[in-house]
């Protein structure tokens, strides 16, 4: 519950939607789960027009179904969903990469180059969590460096139905080191404004990183 609270900065049916949307898609309301505006209030100590909004944004989305007569239903990503959203992103990613080379700022690589140098220090530390956050910063620098709004809100939007979807996975050291160099390959590549070497980077990153999510899951 506090954890809901702490967001109180932003609309309450936005703060609903994000923490129903993390729900679904990590499994704690499982497929064909349903989900009662009563139940909702309950749990989450809100009234029912946030509730009414944040379903609605959810069955947008295609992470509920409302069936006449009968309520809302969650419709669960399926395994193969997942996969096909790693696919997808690499897609997306790879596309946001040669444009980012073009159009990126000096500031943008500056803020870059900053964001890999955060990743090393955490990386050295083995902490896990912070390299994974900045890991999410680095890919949203590149994003925004695209200058195009729709891909912005298309990987944003892959990149938190991945996180809470695809299985928690533990890191070892070397792991971290390697994400590490993928990361760096990318940097190099946008730094020396190389299209080609930036999208075989990048492609390259993609297919480690969708193995290293899902490769005990199917």
């Amino acid at each position: 519950m506090d954890s809901f609270n702490d967001k109180s900065a932003q609309p309450m049916s936005a703060n609903l939607y994000t923490e129903l949307q993390a729900a679904i898609l990590s499994g704690e309301f499982p497929n064909l789960h349903k989900l009662t505006e009563q139940a909702i209030c309950k749990k989450y100590n809100v009234s029912r027009t946030p509730v009414r909004e944040a379903l609605r944004q959810l069955e947008a989305d295609g992470l509920i179904e409302n069936i006449p007569n009968r309520g809302a239903y969650v419709t669960a990503l399926s395994k193969r969903d997942i996969s096909d959203l790693f696919d997808l992103r690499s897609l997306f990613e790879i596309q946001a990469i040669e444009w980012a080379i073009k159009r990126m700022s000096s500031e943008d690589i500056d803020d870059l180059r900053e964001t890999l140098e955060f990743m090393e220090f955490y990386t050295l530390k083995n902490d896990i969590d912070k390299v994974l956050m900045f890991n999410t910063q680095f890919h949203s620098i590149l994003y925004s460096g695209t200058k195009d709004r729709m891909i912005q809100k298309t990987l944003s939007t892959y990149q938190i139905y991945l996180k809470h979807s695809a299985p928690a996975k533990t890191y070892s050291g070397d792991a971290l080191k390697t994400i590490l160099e993928e990361h760096k390959a990318i940097f190099d590549a946008v730094e020396s404004k190389n299209v080609a070497a930036g999208r075989k980077a990048m492609e390259h990153h993609m297919e480690q990183t969708k193995l290293r999510r899902i490769s005990n899951y199917f």
